[in-house]
């Protein structure tokens, strides 16, 4: 029996781990521009031509290597196998002054919303927030000049060519923050996942047990003709700003919600829980207790009416806030809630 349970909790770690590591929003990688193909040495010779001049062509021009967004990706699990990237040589110039043809760009592909940053992690190069937008991030090297362009009336057969330059060669770290209107934050079991399958057709993994979602979910609403995105965030603990747990690692995936949406348990002690996602929101590196907040008490279809209204009016006299109260489970109280956000992100 022991070995039996000892199998099972090594598979249950290996399924997290393994879960884990298909959400990938952080990722060292090298890249290498092409080089400019090399200038040719070449002169003509053709029949009854007894001194052909300097015919040596150009190289081409290195390939560069370029970042584009694409609709659809939410992961950089492309890059976690594969770190080097290199793209394709110039073509050396050839005689009868024909230039060598340019090596091809190397297209890279990451989700709406990378961030690129320097070999040091912290210098910001690029923020890429729009669907198919470009960056050149490393410039492939010029061609070298073949001996032809050093014909000159003093100088009528050159030997002369230049080889062509080394393209950029950079380290970057690329890291991802999903773009979403709405961020869904909570203590672990809040609801939020049950939440955010019942509004979109997201298909979040749902189970009672605390840390069911490994990796953020997207989901779009559609509500009154009008669409939103919302972000579900795995829960948050106590001390998550300070590495704790599974939320410090996706808090910054929360910086450019617009609005967040506040779940809690009402079956806890719904004070306590509301100050700790608070003070974690606070503590982040980068505070987001400033965002506009929604606060609703999910799961309200496990407690009478009388107990509910005493939770609600609890929390509405620390926060000085409405509190919304809803089941995601029954489907009950979720359409005020939508419309209060979708209210919310129309006057941003």
């Amino acid at each position: 029996m022991r070995e039996e349970l000892i199998i099972l909790s090594a598979l249950f770690l290996f399924f997290i781990f393994w879960y884990i590591m298909h959400f990938i929003d952080e990722v060292k990688v090298y890249l290498k521009a092409g080089d400019g193909g090399n200038g040719a040495v070449s002169f003509r010779r053709e029949k009854f031509i007894e001194f052909g001049g300097p015919d040596g062509g150009n190289g081409g021009k290195g390939g560069d290597i370029v970042f584009i967004t694409t609709p659809g990706l939410n992961t950089l699990i492309d890059f976690r196998y594969k770190q080097h990237f290199k793209a394709e040589r110039g073509e050396g110039g050839r005689g009868r002054n024909c230039t060598g043809e340019s090596g091809k760009d190397l297209i890279l592909n990451v989700p709406v919303g990378t961030q690129v940053f320097a070999q040091d992690g912290q210098t910001l190069i690029a923020d890429l927030t729009e669907p198919n937008q470009s960056y050149i991030i490393a410039k492939g090297g010029r061609g070298g000049a073949g001996n032809a362009v050093f014909k000159s009336s003093v100088n009528q057969a050159p030997k002369r060519s230049i080889p062509g330059a080394e393209g950029d060669e950079i380290a970057v770290w690329l890291k991802l923050k999903l773009l979403s209107d709405v961020g869904l934050v909570g203590l672990p079991n809040a609801g939020k996942s049950t939440f955010l399958s019942v509004t979109t057709q997201a298909k979040p993994k749902i189970a009672d047990y605390p840390f069911t979602t490994l990796k953020p979910q997207l989901g779009v609403v559609y509500i009154d003709l009008d669409e939103f995105v919302i972000a579900d965030i795995p829960g948050l603990i106590e001390g998550a700003s300070e590495g704790h747990g599974l939320g410090d690692k996706f808090l910054k995936h929360i910086e450019r919600c617009s609005v967040l949406l506040h779940l809690i348990d009402i079956r806890e002690d719904v004070v306590e829980s509301y100050q700790t996602i608070r003070e974690e929101l606070k503590n982040y590196i980068n505070d987001l207790s400033s965002k506009i907040e929604i606060i609703a008490l999910n799961k309200s279809d496990t407690l009478s009416q009388e107990e509910i209204e005493v939770k609600q009016n609890r929390l509405e006299q620390l926060t000085g806030k409405e509190v919304l109260v809803c089941s995601a489970v029954a489907k009950i109280g979720i359409e005020p809630i939508l419309r209060k956000l979708k209210t919310l992100l129309g006057n941003k």
